[in-house]
């Protein structure tokens, strides 16, 4: 009896297993294909759990969760899902295989080539997209509930143009739903840079209108064959998207039609008020360009032109020349990178132990991260501005000091300070933190590794923290030249709000005995804050968020004599964090720092006009009113706002016209901001409780009375105002 010299294919339930994709940090993909009777076959691109992660419950049941969300999804602009099952306990996922090409090929052979992409073609592209999401935001479960669907990652490279002209969209694999939402950390990053919407990059909550906004870059970039979005560093990027910034599209000049640009400015508004509010309203501005213009548009058209760049391939599919092609129609390599799969970096830190930092591929399966116009960028680009903040939170472009691994900290300190007995022995990031804290400062005297005392500033590893002037606690701060006085917290609030109102510049100090804090304000807006409080702490802060490990904070400590004494650079140069995670982080920690401010009881305040902090840090776009509003809700209990308000309940209110502040700036709820608005003319206290119990409770009515007077929305004379 013969045997055949030929391997047995490799099945994955009832797939043969032809080619693969893609590997990436969860999950790999194939090309595949199923058989059946009579000569049928079916080719598919088939995603399963890499084996090591097969018992990763987290990631198996959100893995469950995508493959029941998106199967739900039958359209014909969105990739389907098939099939998806179990074999030898192995999950695995069939998708429908596009045979063409991508958005983001599409504009850089254009661009290559010096042509432009047809404004019917762009128009057309983008009208596929939007009634792809349009089935998908109105999707409802099998009980007939909205799912709520976000797809929070539409790209030029999740847009597939088949060979006849079909426009598919692709990779829900990161997408929000309502009954998976439950398993979405909160404020984690979901989405590519350079494609996001200005509250995704800030990390508010996020509805359709976010899709609509990335709609609409790539449209723009359609259009001009350039990003939208870019900028020296990753961090510029992500700012000029939060400040929804169009001055390309202003500087394309005739390039983009009148009606076109009218089109994208709205789409693209930073105020999700002021977009289109469904994709259904979007695609009928964009029909109504085609009418009005008279282009012919469809599949045929589309497919004649991409077939002209030569962007689809006559190659079959079990070719190996076709590996190039599958890698960019399929798209399907980013559905298996951890920063693209829901709940994947927790998993990978726990691998990060015995494989090291991970990168996660792009979207051609190849290691790197994506600059603003798609290309693969190496991590240890030394070209490429990394960002960070150090333990009190900033930002920087300083590229890390260059040296070997003797550059890495010493384990052993002692310090001597002027008139206390000597401190030690002391590992290093005890000894940043006592810095950092104020539990020593530039006076001391460091011996390292049993050496001689010398000055701190003479140590390297340690330059960063003596001589920055904003981590030095400065105690003459408190006198009457500053205005001193002591915390109350009725008037705290008035007084935050009156720093912001009046576009303020300076450093706000607190103290309570051993517990300080510093906020440096620009322009009335919190920019840096240092707190004595080590619980404050930039990696007390991403360890308590669940960001990282402690132990990776441990690894970054010990690293930042070469990242110039930044803990955010460090982490981000071993791979832990990302540049736009460390911006968010960064936002956050500041945020987090002024807001406990609104927990203080007691000790004394004083403002120094003027000072800065001199640290390099990046505007983190916070709106200060905004943040006045959440100090009192977070902080301020039911008991506390009956305690202040109580007392004027027999003294009238009066509104303030105008307003100092448009209210919206304040995001109040809605039955605070309907209290505010009930109040038209003079009326007493009691009136307005009383009159406010049939739509707010009376701590929310409460609430937004407290706030009126301290952000002089509302007036009284009964009210103690403070103007400092």
């Amino acid at each position: 009896m013969s045997t055949s010299i030929h391997p047995p294919p490799l099945m994955l339930g009832p797939y043969e297993l032809l080619q693969r994709i893609a590997t990436g940090g969860m999950a790999e993909v194939y090309l595949a294909r199923r058989a059946g009777p009579h000569g049928f076959q079916k080719v598919v691109a088939v995603k399963r759990i890499l084996p090591q992660l097969a018992q990763d419950h987290d990631f198996v049941a959100m893995f469950v969760d995508e493959a029941r969300v998106c199967a739900r999804l039958a359209h014909p602009n969105i990739v389907q899902v098939f099939d998806f099952g179990e074999h030898d306990g192995e999950l695995y996922m069939a998708m429908e295989y596009v045979d063409g090409t991508t958005a983001a090929r599409l504009v850089r052979a254009a661009a290559t080539r010096g042509d432009e992409v047809p404004l019917e073609a762009a128009l057309y592209i983008a009208l596929g997209v939007l009634r792809g999401l349009d089935y998908a935001h109105s999707a409802r479960d099998d009980e007939g509930k909205p799912l709520d669907l976000v797809h929070r990652d539409v790209s030029p490279g999740n847009v597939l143009i088949d060979r006849y002209g079909a426009v598919k969209l692709t990779d829900f694999g990161i997408a929000r739903a309502a009954e998976i939402e439950r398993r979405t950390d909160a404020g984690q990053l979901k989405g590519k840079l350079g494609y996001m919407s200005p509250e995704q990059v800030v990390g508010r909550e996020l509805d359709a209108r976010s899709d609509l906004f990335t709609v609409g870059i790539v449209l723009a970039e359609l259009v001009m064959l350039r990003p939208l979005f870019s900028g020296p560093n990753e961090i510029e990027v992500l700012m000029r998207i939060r400040d929804a910034d169009l001055g390309v599209v202003d500087r394309a000049g005739t390039r983009i039609p009148d009606d076109v640009r009218a089109l994208l400015f709205r789409a693209l508004a930073r105020d999700r008020a002021l977009r289109f509010q469904t994709a259904a309203a979007f695609a009928e501005a964009i029909e109504e360009i085609l009418r009005r213009r008279r282009l012919q548009v469809g599949p045929a058209k589309l497919a004649a032109w991409v077939d002209r760049l030569g962007l689809v391939q006559n190659t079959g599919p079990n070719e190996p020349e076709e590996e190039s092609n599958i890698r960019q129609t399929a798209n399907l390599g980013a559905l298996a990178a951890r920063e693209r799969i829901p709940g994947a970096e927790s998993s990978m830190r726990r691998l990060s132990a015995t494989t090291g930092p991970p990168r996660p591929p792009d979207s051609s399966g190849q290691q790197g991260s994506h600059d603003s116009q798609g290309w693969s960028r190496s991590h240890h680009d030394p070209s490429v501005p990394k960002v960070g903040a150090h333990g009190a939170g900033a930002g920087s472009s300083i590229p890390p000091i260059r040296g070997d691994h003797r550059d890495v900290s010493p384990s052993i300190y002692h310090v001597r300070m002027p008139g206390s007995p000597t401190i030690g022995p002391l590992s290093y990031p005890r000894l940043v933190e006592l810095f950092v804290t104020g539990g020593i400062d530039h006076r001391a005297q460091i011996s390292r590794e049993a050496g001689e005392f010398r000055e701190a500033s003479s140590i390297h590893e340690l330059s960063r923290f003596v001589s920055s002037t904003a981590l030095r606690w400065d105690e003459s701060a408190f006198s009457s030249a500053n205005g001193v006085g002591a915390i109350d917290r009725v008037l705290l609030p008035a007084r935050m709000f009156q720093l912001a109102l009046r576009r303020d510049t300076g450093a706000l100090y607190l103290r309570d005995g051993a517990k300080r804090k510093k906020i440096y304000i620009v322009e009335g807006v919190p920019e840096f804050v240092v707190s004595s409080d080590k619980r404050e702490l930039f990696g007390e802060h991403l360890v308590a968020r669940g960001q990282v490990l402690r132990m990776e904070v441990e690894m970054g400590l010990a690293m930042l004599p070469r990242y110039a004494g930044r803990l955010g650079d460090a982490l981000c140069g071993l791979g832990v964090l990302r540049p736009i995670e460390l911006f968010r982080a960064i936002s956050q920690q500041t945020q987090d720092r002024f807001l406990e401010v609104f927990q203080w009881r007691k000790g004394e305040v004083a403002f120094v006009r003027g000072a800065r902090s001199h640290e390099e840090t990046f505007p983190l776009g916070m709106d200060p009113f905004e943040l006045v509003v959440r100090g009192v809700r977070q902080h301020y209990s039911a008991t506390e706002l009956e305690g202040i308000v109580a007392p004027l309940e027999g003294a009238t209110i009066v509104p303030v016209v105008p307003l100092p502040v448009r209210i919206e700036a304040f995001r109040f709820g809605e039955a605070e901001e309907y209290v505010i608005h009930r109040i038209r003319e003079a009326m007493s206290v009691a009136a307005v409780v009383q009159a406010a119990r049939k739509f707010a409770t009376r701590e929310e009515t409460h609430r937004a009375i407290f706030c009126g007077l301290s952000c002089d929305l509302l007036r009284s004379h009964a009210w103690a105002s403070h103007d400092s």
